[in-house]
């Protein structure tokens, strides 16, 4: 049972580890405070929280300082209505988007999607990797940048580092980019992602263990791994891949499906419920063949 105090007092607090639902949780329950509420971050996460309390009338600043990323939100505000147009999610978009890049032939355009530069490291990624993925439509809803993404085939992919200090802004997306480094030629090296190990699963070692029995090489450690790509239309494919009851470890593996020389199956695809309900006949509508098996 949790009380809340009669009295709240406004805190200074460090965020152990970065997480922006801590960080958000701790500057909404600073709004019932009087003073300042300050949260510091040592690595930058997502700001929705921020340029939303900002769009309601909020006094919060947030500035660089040698302890990291310093939030400061003056409690007790009078809040202003407002109205809200949500862009899509950049996480969800990540499927079609992957997908769209190693599938002969595609041409996908994936409306709205919220490029907010705490949430877009992928798109930075794979164009780095020689995707062709481009921004269209280019705007502001709600105080966030949006865009309209359009998908190319890209036949041509390279493996390449991906900086440590982007992890936070696409750490949800590194499952769907192993599948494009496996599709990518080199080696695709990723590090400062040990937050993977305790998300649903351990999807590094959900991938891993997956892109193997599929005929990818994969070196992993504490904090980072490598995918050492086929390049396109090499993958053997072939295995049944474990989910680990994980939304994205499932879908990572099907969109494996499409581009591997033999099917992919995954052990269970109930839990892409939890944040993509649509995504077996939205990937249907795209032309993908997406089965269920009888148990």
């Amino acid at each position: 049972t949790l009380v809340g105090a009669a009295e709240p007092v406004p805190v200074r607090y460090t965020v152990p580890v970065p997480s922006a639902q801590v960080k958000s949780a701790v500057l909404l329950a600073g709004l019932n405070a009087p003073g300042k509420t300050v949260v510091i971050e040592a690595e930058a996460t997502r700001d929705h929280t921020e340029r939303m309390l900002a769009g309601f009338g909020a006094e919060i600043t947030v500035e660089e300082a040698d302890e990291g990323r310093v939030i400061t939100l003056t409690g007790q505000p009078e809040l202003k209505p407002q109205h809200i147009d949500v862009p899509r999610d950049p996480s969800s978009a990540a499927f079609p988007v992957c997908a769209a890049l190693i599938v002969p032939g595609s041409d996908v355009l994936v409306p709205g999607i919220g490029l907010n530069p705490t949430r877009a490291g992928l798109f930075t990624t794979l164009r780095e990797m020689g995707a062709n993925l481009t921004y269209e439509n280019e705007r502001s809803e709600g105080g966030e940048p949006v865009a309209d993404l359009r998908a190319k085939f890209s036949p041509n992919l390279k493996g390449i580092e991906v900086p440590p200090e982007r992890a936070a802004s696409m750490i949800d997306e590194y499952p769907v980019l192993s599948v494009v480094a496996a599709c990518a030629t080199g080696e695709t090296v990723m590090r400062g992602v040990k937050e993977l190990r305790v998300k649903e699963s351990d999807r590094i070692e959900a991938m891993a263990s997956g892109l193997r029995a599929n005929g990818v090489e994969v070196e992993d450690g504490p904090d980072w791994w490598i995918v050492k790509g086929l390049g396109h239309g090499n993958i053997p494919g072939g295995a049944t891949c474990q989910s680990h009851l994980d939304h994205r470890i499932a879908m990572s593996f099907l969109i494996l499906g499409m581009v591997a020389q033999q099917p992919v199956q995954v052990d269970d695809g109930g839990p892409i419920a939890t944040s993509f309900p649509i995504f077996e006949p939205l990937m249907a509508s795209l032309g993908a063949q997406v089965e269920r098996l009888p148990a």
